[in-house]
C-alpha cells in the first residue's frame, strides 16, 4: 500500500493537534507539518486553502479535511483505504480539546 501525501496544519501544543500527530505515528505515515503558531504564514495559507480559520486542517492527497480531530483523520484514512487496520495504539486521546492550561498559555502569548 503506497503512503498518501499529507500536509498537516497544526498548533504547537493542542489536544486536537496531538491527536492528529498520534494517528500519523500509529500508521507510520510520513507528513509535512506546518505549525500555524510558530509560523503565521502557515496559518494564512491554511485559511486560504480551507476557507476557514479553525485547526487542525489536514490535506490528504489534495483533499482538505478542515477543522478535524485525530479520530476523524483516522476514520477518513480507513474509509478511503489509505491505511489498513493496525494493532498499534496511541498514548494520547485522538479527539480531545486543549486543556485549560494550554488555552491560558496561548492567551498569554496572544495566539
Amino acid at each position: 500500500m503506497s503512503k498518501p501525501e499529507i500536509t498537516a496544519y497544526l498548533k504547537t501544543s493542542c489536544g486536537w493537534s496531538k491527536g492528529v500527530r498520534a494517528v500519523f505515528e500509529k500508521y507510520d505515515l510520513p507528513y509535512t507539518e506546518k505549525d500555524i503558531i510558530q509560523n503565521p504564514d502557515y496559518r494564512f495559507e491554511m485559511e486560504q486553502i480551507s476557507g476557514q480559520p479553525l485547526s487542525p486542517c489536514v490535506v490528504v492527497n489534495g483533499t482538505m479535511l478542515a477543522d478535524i480531530s485525530g479520530e476523524e483523520v483516522e476514520g477518513y484514512l480507513l474509509d478511503q483505504g489509505l491505511v489498513g487496520t493496525t494493532a498499534k495504539d496511541t498514548d494520547v486521546p485522538l479527539n480531545a480539546p486543549c486543556s485549560d492550561e494550554q488555552h491560558a498559555a496561548m492567551i498569554k502569548m496572544n495566539l
